[in-house]
């Protein structure tokens, strides 16, 4: 691609005993006449950790160090006041970060790129399974995947499969395992490599995935290991717990559509797995909070039929009282135990299930977590799902952990219902309750959890330990838990003669892996520990899991990898950090968006009489996303938010096709931002106002001499007298002085300007035969706050913060929509309460955004009036 020839890409990962030690080589060489950069970017599991990474060029090699983020923090200051992306690690998926790092060489040079992660294989279902993601970008010489797997109990199932594999593919998956080796192997040739007979395209692009099993002729599985240990619980055919479920589920009127839809198919198909001998109820809460039946009940034939019939009848209204929905679920708990309504001996689970962030009734959330805590009282466990980007997702996640629980997003796609039903899957089989395990407290220090509320069936309990003696080579442990019939109580040995004879193959396992292991469980456990410290305690754990992750070259979020380049690289240094759930990659202050809107259906809030009359003040109070941008989206649709309020305020420009609109000028950085409006196929005859999208889109530096021409079909770079143009079929990296360009293929493009501030072009692409819509465009401006004052444009002017009050809501014209009075730049408007889309996350679907909607485009809260952001060129 562009010259270079990736010839090798080799992916060895060696699995000992659950923990997986994974190294990626990738070599290429610059086949053109001149310096050419090359970019080595590869998507690691989220649950990894980066332990090495190297760069070798003409023979020398260039590590990259690990360091504590304080220290790494003047490199990355110093990349990033260059315009540099000093970032080299970021959340690219549900399941992966991708790790980016780009070096030029010189023609005809060679270079190695060398990464190495870790990680510890957690069991579902049955099985561990270790996942790579494959997608060389181009047809690779010499290609291989190779998997080797020891583990001392012995190895009863193995399977290999990949999402990209075709039948002819299939046969290259090698598979043997025997006793307690397995090995996997993954070799394509090159033809067998392409997506057709001559294709130069690579069919190579998506999830492998190794899955195992271990022989269990006992519950559990002790390992020694020079001064330290493992300890694997995982008993089998016990009887199963009946359990007692709440189910607490958002109707707010944010749950519209697609999410509430659904939420209710995976609710019914989890009301078919839900077994006689367990007890249920519903919870819902918006504005008010209601349930289904006053106590729990057993899920007989009879009850599950009228839940079924109760579920396919929820629908969504006003705001989200979150306090009051979870505590009425605790309520409903606490009375099934205090009036023996339940099993003594039975698993209480809480599932919450939100898409934003509570509004009404007790909206603090520090005081939440306070009233569950205690309402809880460490008797369940509450599992919190967030559902899409709109949540607080620190929140959910701190409430869940204080009360042993976890937290899980659930993508806003189209098997959002499959990802709840598969989340239910997991904890739907309780085998027991209040499992200990307990190991001589003079014989052990720096232990890892050993007390866990559930074990699941399927699952697996890992403790790990060091000895105070290093050369202690015996351990006895005392296993307590509560099964369906009776309590659980034995004791368990190990000598380290018995590991010692398990691991004869001595060339399957690669270094102190006990010891690392132990590590990574440790660093992990402290992590997740801190998420809900404070204070002291807070400090003291970053202070040892940062010991840790320095002492073991993890990066992890508490360090940072310097990666140092060649001398004459203009990019001289990078920064590998690890990105933690819940902060978005967009979330970056002062954010700006521009949209084009795809036929908009405005969903109305549905408020009853009683609350439009006595509630207004509260009416503008809507959940809304924490990320602040501005928007244009099409029609077209603009939302300017007001952080400050946290609310947005929304426009249209009614304008014809082939209009050209100015959004951003700015004088001082030379940059600018114009669209041209195209509309539909053929006017629509039942529309007042024709719809218009934005089909073309101008950015241009004058400074860099630079300009990049967007439509829906392709991408035009001119860079002074040079013209490059790509397809939305192209995944592409760019990088010149000042700039960086990347193309997500059929996604969207993020251009990157030297002064800090970046676009986002989102492609919306409608079906090809529809009789009125065409392709169309959205843009997003981030880091609005880079560019200077003197900006302005139809969307610039609001880079600057703007105010309102609101006054006099009153009913409008649709009893749905209230109407208000808006004091806004020195001028009284009339305004209607709406909803608008914004397709910055999701461009298919889209996130509801609530905003007072200013009539007359824009008049009164735009500088001037539309017409005078009319020009003659995008440029």
């Amino acid at each position: 691609v562009n010259g270079i020839e990736i010839y090798s890409m080799k992916i060895d990962s060696k699995v000992t005993s659950r923990f997986a030690h994974n190294v990626i080589t990738s070599r290429a060489v610059n086949r053109g006449n001149v310096s050419k950069e090359v970019f080595f970017d590869v998507d690691l599991p989220k649950t990894a950790f980066i332990t090495n990474f190297s760069m070798t060029i003409d023979g020398v090699t260039y590590p990259g160090t690990i360091k504590e983020k304080e220290a790494a923090k003047k490199q990355y200051e110093k990349a990033v006041s260059r315009g540099q992306t000093a970032g080299l690690v970021k959340a690219s998926g549900r399941k992966t970060e991708k790790f980016t790092v780009s070096v030029n060489i010189k023609a005809a040079s060679k270079v190695t790129f060398e990464l190495t992660y870790e990680e510890l294989l957690k069991r579902h279902f049955g099985k561990y399974e270790m996942f790579i993601k494959v997608k060389p970008k181009q047809l690779v010489k010499d290609f291989e995947i190779e998997v080797d797997i020891f583990e001392p109990q012995g190895i009863t199932e193995l399977e290999a499969e990949g999402t990209f594999i075709t039948n002819e593919l299939q046969n290259t998956i090698k598979k043997t395992f025997s006793g307690k080796k397995g090995h996997i192997s993954f070799k394509p040739t090159l033809d067998q490599q392409r997506t057709c007979a001559n294709c130069s395209q690579s069919v190579l692009d998506g999830d492998f995935t190794v899955k195992y099993d271990v022989k269990r002729t006992t519950s559990d599985n002790l390992q020694i290991v020079n001064g330290y240990f493992v300890h694997f619980f995982a008993p089998t055919n016990l009887p199963k717990l009946s359990k007692n479920i709440i189910f607490v589920l958002d109707t707010s009127g944010s749950m519209h559509g697609r999410q509430m839809e659904q939420t209710k198919e995976a609710m019914l198909k989890i009301l078919d797995d839900i077994k006689e001998d367990d007890f249920f109820n519903i919870v819902l809460f918006e504005s008010e909070v209601s349930t289904w039946k006053d106590t729990l009940v057993r899920a007989t034939p009879e009850n599950l039929d009228e839940a079924r019939k109760f579920v396919q009848h929820i629908s969504d209204l006003g705001l989200t009282n979150l306090h009051g929905g979870l505590m009425k679920g605790i309520d409903i708990l606490n009375a099934a135990h205090e009036e023996n309504l339940v099993p003594r001996r039975s698993a209480s689970i809480i599932i919450m299930l939100t898409d934003g962030q509570p509004n009404v009734g007790v909206s603090n959330t520090h005081e939440i977590e306070k009233a569950v805590k205690a309402a809880i009282n460490g008797r369940y466990t509450l599992y919190n799902l967030g559902f899409g980007s709109g949540v607080d997702y620190g929140f959910l996640e701190r409430m869940a952990l204080e009360n042993k629980g976890l937290a899980r997003r659930i993508y806003p796609d189209s098997d959002a219902a499959l990802q709840l039903q598969g989340f239910y899957d997991e904890v739907s089989n309780p085998m027991l309750i209040d499992v200990e395990l307990n190991y001589p407290e003079n014989e052990i220090s720096d232990l890892t959890t050993n007390t866990f509320k559930h074990f699941y069936d399927g699952s697996e309990i890992v403790v790990a330990g060091r000895f105070v003696d290093s050369n202690q080579n015996h351990l006895s442990v005392d296993v307590r838990g509560e099964g369906a019939n009776d309590a659980l109580s034995y004791t368990t040995q190990q000598d380290a003669e018995q590991t010692a004879q398990a691991f004869q193959e001595q060339q399957y396992i690669f270094g102190e892996y006990i010891e690392r292991l132990w590590a990574y469980l440790t660093i992990e456990q402290l992590l997740e520990k801190r998420i809900t410290a404070t204070g002291e305690e807070k400090e003291n754990l970053t202070a040892q899991a940062l010991a840790l992750s320095l002492m073991y070259k993890f990066v992890t979020p508490l360090t940072s990898m310097v990666v140092t380049k060649p001398e004459e690289d203009d990019n001289e240094e990078g920064i590998a950090d690890k990105p933690t759930e819940g902060i978005d990659i967009f979330t970056i202050a002062g954010t700006c968006v521009v949209y084009a809107k795809l036929l908009l259906i405005v969903k109305p809030i549905s408020i009853k009489p009683s609350f439009i009359t006595k509630s207004y003040g509260q009416f503008y109070k809507f959940k809304i996303n924490p990320t602040w941008y501005t928007s244009v989206d099409g029609d077209p649709h603009f939302i300017i938010p007001v952080p400050q309020k946290k609310d947005a305020i929304c426009f249209n420009i009614n304008e014809n096709p082939g209009m050209i609109l100015n959004l951003i000028k700015d004088p001082v950085t030379g940059i600018t931002v114009s669209g041209e409006l195209i509309g539909d196929k053929r006017p629509n005859s039942d529309a007042k106002v024709q719809n218009s999208y934005f089909g073309k889109l101008g950015i241009a530096n004058k400074h860099l001499d630079f300009r990049l021409t967007v439509t829906p079909e392709k991408i035009t770079i001119e860079n002074g007298a040079e013209k490059t143009a790509f397809t939305w079929l192209d995944s592409v990296t760019l990088q010149q002085a000042g700039l960086t360009l990347i193309i997500n293929r059929k996604k969207n493009l993020v251009l990157s300007m030297g002064s800090g501030v970046s676009f986002v072009v989102v492609l919306h692409q409608v079906w090809k035969k529809h009789p009125l819509h065409q392709d169309f465009l959205g843009l997003y401006t981030l880091k609005s706050d880079k560019l200077s004052e003197q900006t302005h444009g139809l969307l610039g002017q609001f880079f600057r913060p703007v105010d309102f009050t609101i006054l006099e809501i009153h009913p409008g014209s649709d009893p749905k929509k209230p109407d208000a009075t808006m004091i806004v730049k020195n001028n009284e408007l009339i305004v209607t309460r709406g909803w608008q889309k914004d397709y910055r996350r999701d461009p298919t679907h889209g996130v509801d955004v609530p905003c007072w909607f200013v009539h007359d485009n824009g008049a009164g809260l735009i500088d001037g009036v539309h017409t005078d952001y009319i020009v003659s060129s995008l440029f």
